[in-house]
């Protein structure tokens, strides 16, 4: 982008350098200066300059023996103090709210939190006989709806680090204990840009769910969830208004 093409206000460096940041996704991790350059258009010696000056703020690290970028801990620290200032549920209400008039089921976001995820933000469905999401509640990453569009957008390497070496936990008998069928799940996760899960962590529930995406990575995972009976019925009806829902999000979070 050349200074005429930037928009009025905008100072040319830094949008650069935002660019730069945001160019750092699960997909791609890693970048060289001559790589960023030529996807973006830029010169190599800005390309230098622009991370030799992220670097030294700490939004980015340097491997001294490949001189390849990653990002680095300024990144996770603003990373904690947008979670914990409640920026994303915020983002979302509206979203969540419309989610819950249309199907009358407990609507909940999840984010990723190591191995597992968390609930960052829920509403409750409506009658006598629902689902209730207790916000902060921690819940297994291989087991269930909310967990799988979360993860079928992490790398393989990665999945197995965070997962560990011991077998995965049993819940029940629905629940996915095996690796090559977690990662099968996850493909068809990908290619149906949703999921759906029959009791894999509560055998009394039926989960939809949805991932939401930040920047071009994975956030956060968008789920209608409740009785399994009343869910599963209308599981073809709400997926599509899950898969709705959750591209609206991810338009919040700035995709």
């Amino acid at each position: 982008m050349t200074e005429a093409e930037s928009p009025k206000g905008v100072l040319q460096s830094v949008d650069r350098a935002l660019s730069a940041l945001l160019s750092f996704t699960e997909r791609r991790p890693e970048w060289g200066v001559t790589e960023l350059a030529r996807e973006h258009g830029w010169d190599k010696a800005v390309a230098q300059r622009l991370l030799t000056t992220l670097t030294a703020r700490g939004f980015l690290m340097c491997d001294a023996t490949t001189r390849r970028y990653r990002l680095g801990p300024s990144v996770s620290r603003l990373a904690r103090v947008g979670e914990h200032s409640g920026v994303l549920p915020s983002l979302v209400r509206p979203v969540l709210a419309r989610l819950l008039r249309e199907t009358g089921e407990s609507v909940v976001l999840n984010v990723p939190h190591g191995s597992g995820y968390r609930c960052a933000a829920a509403v409750d469905g409506t009658g006598p006989v629902r689902y209730t999401a207790i916000i902060g509640a921690l819940m297994p990453g291989h087991a269930g709806a909310s967990g799988h569009a979360i993860f079928a957008h992490y790398r393989e390497p990665e999945l197995r680090q965070l997962f560990g070496a011991s077998p995965l936990q049993r819940f029940n008998e629905h629940t996915v204990t095996d690796y090559d069928v977690l990662l099968e799940r996850y493909a068809e996760v990908r290619r149906d840009g949703v999921s759906v899960s029959h009791g894999e962590y509560d055998e009394a529930v039926t989960a939809i769910a949805a991932p939401v995406f930040q920047a071009g990575s994975v956030a956060a995972s968008l789920t209608v969830i409740g009785p399994a009976h009343r869910v599963s019925r209308a599981a073809e009806r709400l997926t599509e208004l899950v898969k709705e829902a959750a591209d609206e999000a991810s338009t919040a979070f700035g995709g």
